[in-house]
């Protein structure tokens, strides 16, 4: 099979996806394993002939599990391994069709906005020294307008490209110049050259320049979606463009600094540089054959609804996404997009209700069933330490800005582990999460006075740890006033 775009997702084996993953979630092998032969799939697809692939689908996965064990880090993680579209939503934010909230189908809209953005940025990447050459001449040419510095070589160069006015005779038009003493006096030479060489030495960095860009407000229309539900954004130069009235970009006269103003100025002509049809050819692309949606709370959506106002049936949200999930044309901005080929990953935690409650045809579109295992004391010691950027390491780096070392004993970490883990069983168990409330505690008086202790090292140990939070985690009283 050919791809239709560029891209090519990263022919990792399954067992390399897993060693991937494995720098950055803690155990949970099998919800691993599972995601990492869909991506493998997706690989193996493109290899097939055209009508072949057409009719290979993703197997869609169920993951189920407690809130912080993983689930969505696993989804994310494999989206940014894959340098695939990626967008997670919420089960329970999407109303059924003819009632208020959004309807199912922009989940989609905004796996193609995220896809567009992806590709845009790549595109970008590609013309990045030619933006940052022609946002330099820009910014000198503001930088000496706003001098009163006049290049004769850089007037000449925009006149002969049509950039600006080209008199009839150049030759007149320089001798006009001359006799005005404009360009042709040593002292506009000399001003010219001096700004180039300050420019060309990053000396200006911190210089004021009066520059016309874009102004980025363009108007939006809100217009009803299909359903009549959910608005979607319409950019009215657009539609302007469609009826053939479309007004020129506006600019806006604003007053940075020249490094302010370069990021800007390249944004502005890296856009010019890269062709957009492309972009979002390419994006719609994208999300249709390689885009994840990671659907969670799923399981908030099992059994009728209940509560004030209108009964909106949970059952008729499962029927909506079940159109997604099997496959349709759903509007965007960008045109249609086919949604069959596109992962979908859902997750609950099925504390109330079972997966086997999701009414028939949903449960078959997600024939791969993973449980996460909840966390044990093992496991916190382990996502303190293991992944590539773990707290530990974050906390580590985040004071050492201030010149301070931090150092986790193995005992402190064990202490901490047994803390997060003793209150995720007498409070509510949020997973991993309940490390951060933990850390947060221990090291609140550190960090506020950091500075304080600017060059010293400070150990972590569990002396420590029992001195500064054990007090309050040991208090049955206290305890409950912890998130």
């Amino acid at each position: 099979m050919t791809d239709q775009s560029p891209f090519t997702p990263l022919a990792l084996t399954p067992p390399q996806i897993l060693e991937r993953l494995d720098e950055y979630v803690v155990g949970q092998q099998k919800a691993k394993r599972a995601v990492a032969v869909a991506l493998r799939n997706r690989w193996r697809r493109r290899q097939l002939a055209r009508d072949l692939a057409a009719d290979v689908y993703p197997k869609n996965i169920l993951l189920i599990g407690p809130t912080g064990v993983g689930k969505t880090e696993i989804a994310r993680r494999l989206a940014a391994l894959a340098r695939a579209p990626f967008v997670k939503v919420e089960a329970t934010k999407y109303s059924e069709v003819g009632y208020q909230g959004r309807d199912v189908e922009s989940m989609v809209r905004d796996l193609v906005d995220n896809a567009v953005a992806m590709v845009r940025r790549e595109h970008a990447e590609t013309v990045v020294h030619q933006a940052r050459a022609r946002a330099d001449e820009r910014l000198l040419d503001a930088l000496m307008a706003n001098r009163g510095i006049v290049d004769p070589e850089r007037v000449r160069s925009l006149m002969e490209t049509g950039r600006i006015w080209r008199p009839p005779s150049l030759a007149d038009f320089e001798k006009s110049l001359q006799a005005k003493s404009l360009q042709e006096s040593d002292d506009q030479r000399a001003a010219c050259g001096d700004l180039k060489r300050a420019f060309a030495a990053g000396e200006l960095e911190t210089a004021i320049v009066e520059i016309e860009l874009l102004d980025r407000r363009t108007p939006t229309l809100n217009i009803m979606g299909p359903q009549g539900n959910d608005a979607m954004g319409i950019d009215a130069k657009a539609l302007q463009e469609v009826w053939g009235r479309a007004p020129q970009q506006k600019t806006k006269l604003r007053r940075l600094t020249v490094a302010e103003a370069r990021k800007l100025v390249e944004d502005e002509e890296a856009e010019k540089l890269v062709d957009e049809d492309r972009i979002f050819a390419e994006a719609v692309d994208r999300a249709e054959n390689d885009g994840i949606v990671f659907v969670d709370e799923i399981d908030k959506i099992v059994g009728a609804g209940g509560g004030d106002g209108p009964d909106v049936s949970r059952e008729g949200v499962q029927r909506d996404l079940l159109s997604i999930v099997e496959g349709c044309d759903v509007y965007t901005r960008y045109g249609h997009v086919r949604t069959d080929h596109i992962l979908f990953i859902a997750a609950g935690a099925f504390h109330i209700h079972k997966p086997s409650e999701l009414i028939p045809e949903l449960q078959g579109r997600f024939p791969v069933r993973v449980a996460l295992k909840p966390l044990t004391e093992a496991d916190f010691v382990r996502i303190l330490t293991e992944p590539r950027n773990s707290l530990v390491r974050q906390y580590q780096a985040l004071l050492s800005t201030e010149g301070v070392e931090l150092e986790f004993a193995k005992s402190g970490v064990e202490q901490i582990a047994k803390l997060a883990f003793r209150q995720n069983t007498q409070l509510q168990d949020i997973g991993a999460r309940r490390l951060f409330t933990v850390l947060e505690l221990l090291l609140e008086d550190i960090s506020f006075r950091a500075t304080e202790f600017g060059g010293k090292k400070l150990v972590v140990d569990a002396g420590f740890v029992q001195a500064t939070v054990g007090e309050s985690a040991d208090d049955p009283d206290l305890i409950k006033y912890h998130l």
